[in-house]
């Protein structure tokens, strides 16, 4: 399936295509998304099926305005107004006790839906012009590198999409925050753009913060996308590499003859004829927009082995550091 521009034709087609129960990809702030009407358990179990995703994990529900969420949650407690009122539209996605007419497709058989208002031009106006909840993982296959362009789309999923909507890069291109409010206190479940000194600074509490490296045993845990171990990952393998130690290890898989990709801030050029540098943007908003297309780009090329610089292990780079531990598998 061809990208097509989202303009005010492709929308409306694009919404008879959401209540014929097909799939419709489309742009938010974060990444490129895998739509389906929410309401509709056949056409959601369409989403698992392209992804290739296990039916037990369960989707983010995308809803125009904060005005929606009284149509999925049984009670929106008064966290959740704040949290709304200072961050919706944007890149957070809230967990809340679902109303019981929820579908357990959508909700991966929790009792708990999640919920967030894409900060998008696009994807508002999807939203708004279908009138309902679409759900919308990340469009690619089940745990590889998230689309933030519409081309990347159409390069993973092909015709098990029904649409394309182009709305052009991802301005965050990492995916949302996620806070669950479902239960007495709330836990950050996957850092993103919105950190959780942002969020404690509205809530005036302390979060209780689920390693992200560490994946749920308990089924009933899973209550959020992105909490596999392993995640966000190419089909090359890639290798988190300490700056310092970053030259030693290219020099080594040189000497192998490895061809070796490279993701770096501090280096200057490649080696050789065997590496292929991309230059990573020095500041954490500016990488994670760069993140997911570099990968890709890197993954397209046949190489022995994908290097990532560490990034630094401050607050502002925690999000792509927790993205860059779960597509990462090598060990040093």
């Amino acid at each position: 399936m061809k990208p097509i521009f989202a303009d005010a034709a492709a929308i409306e087609n694009a919404v008879k295509l959401l209540r014929q129960g097909r799939l419709v990809a489309f742009p938010t702030e974060t990444v490129y998304g895998l739509g389906a009407d929410a309401a509709n358990p056949d056409a959601v179990r369409r989403i698992f099926q392209a992804k290739g995703r296990p039916t037990d994990h369960p989707l983010i529900v995308h809803i125009a305005s904060v005005d929606s969420l009284t149509d999925w949650a049984q009670a929106v407690p008064d966290a959740a107004l704040k949290l709304a009122a200072h961050f919706w539209p944007g890149p957070l996605a809230l967990i809340l006790n679902k109303k019981p007419d929820v579908s357990p497709v959508v909700t991966g058989g929790q009792n708990t839906v999640g919920l967030r208002v894409p900060d998008h031009p696009v994807a508002l106006s999807l939203l708004r012009a279908f009138g309902g909840g679409i759900a919308a993982p990340s469009a690619n296959r089940f745990c590889r590198i998230s689309p933030t362009q519409a081309r990347h789309v159409e390069e993973e999923l092909g015709s098990a999409v029904d649409l394309i909507l182009d709305g052009g890069a991802c301005q965050v291109g990492v995916e949302s925050t996620i806070v669950d409010l479902s239960g007495t206190r709330p836990k950050l479940l996957r850092p993103g753009y919105i950190t959780q000194f942002d969020i404690e600074a509205v809530l005036q509490t302390e979060l209780l913060v689920v390693s992200s490296q560490t994946e749920p045993t308990n089924p009933s845990e899973l209550r959020a996308p992105g909490m596999m171990a392993v995640h966000y990952a190419p089909i090359t393998v890639a290798m988190l590499c300490p700056t310092d130690r970053l030259p030693e290890i290219i020099q080594t898989l040189n000497f192998r003859n490895k061809k070796v990709g490279i993701l770096a801030y501090s280096l200057k050029q490649a080696e050789n004829s065997l590496t292929l540098l991309i230059h990573m943007p020095k500041q954490a908003d500016d990488y994670a927009q760069a993140l997911y297309a570099s990968l890709r780009d890197l993954d397209s090329l046949q190489l022995d082995i994908i290097l990532v610089e560490q990034p630094p292990e401050t607050a502002a780079w925690r999000a792509i550091n927790d993205r860059l531990g779960k597509a990462t598998s090598a060990s040093q």
